[in-house]
């Protein structure tokens, strides 16, 4: 029996509410922007293209940001880091509705994201610290990804309502409530620093200006940035005219990004650690193989039942509700499995699953019933509880401890990753022409994610327990 105030797997129920708190903000302002970009584009008096920016340079800065802010919280500990994301949340959201210009408002919001990017990674290093020597708790990782899958799911119908109460500045400033509530509860529940088993700072970076500089490898923070920018610009470009211009940079920064991170003895990335560590390597492409077939899905079948099937949006919109609605529900049944069997068994479930769903997208036509889609947005709605979490205790149980924070936030990079790479690969399959047989073409392709991803959960194991770990 778990002691009072405490979950089952040893966690502080105040402290899981608490980093629950922080991390729903992330998936929160990612995705209720999408109902104001409408009014925003009318009081700004800009396009199409260019108000969609308030989209992509969250997801741009957010990818760029997680492994940043992770790779912080490692050296300065999660406690101050998590702290500070909510000041830098609660500044840009206050500030928001009195910016003089639109590109202003797209640069707070990618100074926002980086503020989010904070708690995930602290989160995790938080709750290493509250249970020291044993394995990942699914229980209490599993109520932050229910928060972060709710949030996201609710993220549009919570703007649609604060736009109709008072208007887009609204939707940034619901986070000023949810920063103070965050700020208080933070202040007063998460251990400091010296309570983290977070590696301790060296002479380098315990010295001025420069020891710390060093430490935090500027270099290839830049490099990274470079490399992760470029790829998404080019991934993004492909819904009207590709940029071919950011392979070659992202392919050169990339060779420069390993060849710096590999010479230096505190590496921002660290590739040697990632290599030898092929369960970590695991986790990572599974992430965002597994967010590729899920938004190619996601973003394509509400496209193809308004296109094909005429149904409206409101309509096509209600079909999605499975997809996002049984992600949420399953994680309680994927944190018991995990409890028994292991996060293997949890994968192993949602592959096998989300590779019925793929197959599936072969069954709809203009001809389909209406009980076949919604069978069809069942399944790809099952998996996702078992693959989110089953992936989010196997990141924690391959990373070594010093890491925690950089490989979660390395793991929310591979996850934008993921959902940027689907708008692509729909772009490509779908071409000029959204029919069914596109469908049908992009659910084989998506059949192969799917199967790459069962190949993984099957071969690939974690390290036993005394293992040496990468540094």
């Amino acid at each position: 029996m778990s002691e009072p105030g405490r979950s089952a797997a040893g966690v502080p129920r105040i402290l899981i509410a608490t980093l629950a708190a922080g991390t729903v903000l992330n998936p929160l302002n990612s995705s209720m922007i999408a109902v104001a970009l409408v009014q925003l584009q009318d009081a700004f008096s800009v396009g199409v293209g260019t108000v969609t920016w308030l989209v992509s340079g969250f997801y741009v800065a957010a990818a760029v940001g997680q492994p940043l802010m992770g790779r912080l919280v490692d050296q300065f500990g999660a406690r101050r880091l998590f702290l500070a994301g909510l000041v830098l949340v609660l500044m840009t959201s206050a500030l928001t509705p009195f910016v003089p210009g639109f590109w202003w408002l797209v640069g707070l919001r990618a100074v926002q994201a980086l503020g989010t990017s904070t708690a995930y990674p602290a989160a995790l290093v938080l709750i290493r610290a509250a249970t020291p020597g044993r394995d990942a708790p699914a229980g209490a990782m599993g109520v932050l990804a229910m928060a972060a899958s709710t949030s996201a799911a609710l993220g549009p119908v919570l703007g649609g309502v604060l736009i109709w109460l008072a208007g887009w500045q609204a939707v940034f400033l619901v986070n000023v409530p949810l920063t103070v509530i965050g700020l208080i509860l933070a202040w007063r529940v998460l251990p400091h620093t010296s309570a983290l088993s977070a590696p301790k700072p060296t002479a380098a970076s315990a010295s001025p200006i420069g020891g710390l500089l060093r430490e935090i490898d500027l270099p290839g923070i830049g490099l990274f940035t470079a490399t992760m920018v470029s790829l998404l610009l080019f991934l993004l470009s492909f819904g009207s005219e590709p940029r071919w211009w950011c392979l070659p940079v992202c392919v050169a920064g990339l060779v420069l990004l390993i060849l710096r991170e590999r010479a230096v003895t505190s590496p921002f990335l660290d590739v040697r650690g990632l290599a030898s560590n092929p369960a970590l390597a695991s986790v990572l492409a599974q992430q965002a193989t597994i967010q590729i077939v899920f938004y190619s899905a996601f973003f394509s079948l509400p496209m193809w039942l308004e296109s094909v099937r005429n149904f409206d949006t409101a309509t096509a919109g209600l079909f999605m509700l499975p997809i996002a609605g049984l992600g949420v529900l399953t994680i309680p049944l994927a944190a018991r499995l995990i409890d028994r069997r292991g996060s293997r068994a949890a994968l192993l479930v949602g592959s096998v699953v989300l590779l019925t769903a793929t197959v599936g997208m072969q069954f709809l036509d203009g001809a389909t019933p209406i009980l076949v889609i919604v069978a069809v947005a069942v399944l790809f709605g099952i998996p996702n509880g078992f693959n989110n979490l089953g992936l989010q205790t196997s990141l924690y149980s391959a990373t070594p401890t010093g890491r925690t924070g950089s490989s979660g936030g390395l793991f929310q990079t591979f996850r934008y990753l993921g959902a940027i790479s689907a708008t692509a690969v729909i772009g490509m399959v779908f071409g000029q022409e959204l029919d069914s047989h596109n469908l049908h073409q992009l659910g084989w392709v998506m059949s192969g994610g799917a199967i790459v991803v069962l190949i993984l959960a099957v071969l690939v194991r974690r390290p036993p327990e005394d293992a040496p770990t990468s540094p």
